[in-house]
């Protein structure tokens, strides 16, 4: 792609080209504007160059001799590359006239390339840094056949067709606004609606499963978040302070520390252990706006966040109650499909190899005691202890990190959280962060695009929807609605003058799951004819049969 975009454009200059999990891309510093237009143009030549059929041919260098050739060629982006490369030999690879710096290794020849796809343009920052220039990335993929070509891209035609930015203006669910600021949030009405049943439900287990919830500020004093070493390893991702009265605050993000001032609001004893505390907690990060993406990537979210305080003969038992509590949340909204991964330590770590050994055998332990099988990642855990992280697949198979349980040793050392142990002497207890769904924004955008923005009955804005033939029917339809609203259901009335095949299109392009249509037969015999947003027509029935049916597809959250 890179040696035809070059064949087109020869002025361009070639920035990097990595494969990543399901295509590649490149990034050109380029004086024209390339767009989607273009892309056929450049297909077109990179179909030529394979039908040429040129050999790769790799090439050893000196760094050296290198960076002269590439100097040669105006290729500035990159001898920088190379002037980061600690080796003194560095690789080459050349087809016909173009030559590259790269790794390797490659196919034979360009004539294996058997079938591709340039997918789309867009900007990019040199080394993802907004101070650096704006490139033009192009995204391309390519398969050894054909048909798994064309499956892939039926593929990304439905992931576009459930693209959780265009469902949310299509369900008004939820905008983000120039004014306000990047990564904001405004929640609307239906949106505002669903995210308050996913926390009525998330507050009602945690209150089941032993804990206390918290509420904390959203601002602290600057010298907290040095305590805890954010200003130390965290401070590219939060904001500038602000003054106060001739102090420094912190907008936060994240919740522990806040969590920590409760624990020691009182002196704690062996007894009171273990202490579980949980907040919808909403923190402030500052997220480059290059990787900002919907509800996905944000600045301003709210986190389900837990902090569990306990004593080392406790530890396995409470990871063993997150995880049912996390797998039991998970497949409630539907995810029953998930990678699990244990992360070891790193190579910088605090505590003692001690203390390290005895939270990654908890972790482990708690694991197969689930009968859950899990990957390792070698080296993967955060300097302050081991964790574990799940993965949901959503309905399209897609891979999601949202569950997290981390054993940290490091905050209650850095801020002297203790307990009177049963000699009467003061013990640190172990603290273990957990998250079951993560980022509620990040969550939601995966729920909209698992369901294709069709949730299931109990999160539904809109459960069902009266929709009348005439104006006649009206009267009825609004006592249908009332005795649908009795029963504690969400129903619109439809009562516009418009043809009833266009309501039931409208309520359908709304997801609405059962739509209850009432013309003469219906108020007559008192009755409603009840189709689903699939178009399943279930008939006549009496009013009572269709409540029923609701109440037991709500209490089953199917």
């Amino acid at each position: 792609m890179a040696h035809a975009v070059k064949e087109l454009y020869p002025d361009v200059k070639l920035a990097i080209g990595p494969a990543t999990s399901d295509g590649f891309y490149y990034d050109f510093d380029c004086g024209k504007m390339i767009t989607e237009d273009d892309l056929s143009l450049i297909e077109g030549e990179m179909l030529e160059i394979i039908k040429a059929d040129k050999a790769f041919v790799r090439e050893e260098h000196s760094k050296k001799e290198a960076v002269e050739l590439f100097k040669s060629l105006g290729e500035t982006y990159k001898i920088e590359l190379l002037n980061e490369i600690e080796d003194d030999v560095v690789t080459l690879y050349k087809e016909d006239n173009f030559i590259d710096l790269c790794r390797g290794p490659h196919l034979k020849s360009t004539g294996e390339v058997k079938a591709f796809k340039l997918l789309s343009v867009a900007g990019a920052y040199w080394r993802g840094n907004e101070r650096n220039k704006m490139l033009q990335r192009i995204y391309g993929t390519a398969f050894p056949t054909k048909d798994e070509l064309k499956q892939y891209l039926s593929f990304l035609e439905e992931v576009k067709k459930r693209d959780h930015r265009r469902l949310g203006k299509d369900l008004d669910l939820y905008s983000i606004n120039d004014d306000i600021g990047a990564g904001l949030v405004l929640w609307h009405p239906k949106g505002a609606l669903i995210r308050t049943i996913i926390e009525n439900f998330w507050r009602e287990e945690h209150y089941k499963a032993g804990y206390q919830i918290l509420f904390t500020p959203h601002i602290a004093k600057l010298d907290l978040w040095k305590k805890t070493g954010h200003v130390d390893f965290y401070r590219e991702n939060m904001y500038s302070p602000m003054e106060i009265e001739g102090t420094d605050y912190e907008i936060k993000p994240m919740n522990c520390p806040f969590h920590i001032a409760i624990y020691k609001s009182h002196l704690r004893s062996y007894k009171d252990l273990p202490l579980r505390f949980a907040e919808l907690g909403t923190v402030y990060r500052y997220e480059r706006s290059g990787v900002l993406h919907g509800l996905l990537r944000v600045r301003g979210f709210t986190q389900d966040d837990a902090h569990i305080f306990c004593r080392e003969d406790q530890l396995e038992n409470e990871i063993l109650n997150i995880l049912e509590l996390t797998l039991f949340v998970l497949r409630t909204f539907g995810f029953s499909d998930y990678d699990i991964y244990l992360s070891t330590r790193p190579e910088k770590f605090v505590g003692t190899l001690e203390i390290w050994d005895k939270a990654t055998d908890a972790l482990k332990n708690a694991l197969t005691l689930k009968g859950l099988e899990y990957s390792v990642d070698p080296g993967e855990g955060v300097f302050y202890g081991p964790k574990i992280d799940i993965k949901v697949k959503d309905s399209l198979g897609r891979p999601w990190q949202c569950s997290t349980i981390q054993v940290d040793f490091n905050i209650p050392e850095r801020l002297d959280v203790t307990y009177r142990g049963r000699d009467n002497r003061d013990c640190m207890p172990i603290m273990v962060h957990r998250a079951l769904m993560g980022s509620l924004e990040r969550f939601f955008g995966i729920l909209i695009e698992h369901y294709a923005g069709a949730f299931p009955l109990w999160l539904s804005p809109v459960q069902a929807g009266v929709l009348t033939i005439s104006e006649r029917h009206v009267e009825y339809g609004k006592t249908v609605r009332e005795a649908l609203l009795k029963e504690n259901l969400r129903v619109e009335l439809n009562a516009k003058d418009e043809k009833i095949g266009y309501k039931i299109r409208e309520a359908t392009l709304q997801k609405i799951p059962y739509l209850c249509i009432v013309g003469d037969k219906e108020k007559s015999n008192g009755t409603v004819n009840v189709r689903t947003r699939s178009g399943e027509n279930m008939g006549e029935m009496p009013i009572e049969k269709i409540k029923t049916i609701l109440k037991e597809e709500i209490t089953k959250r199917r």
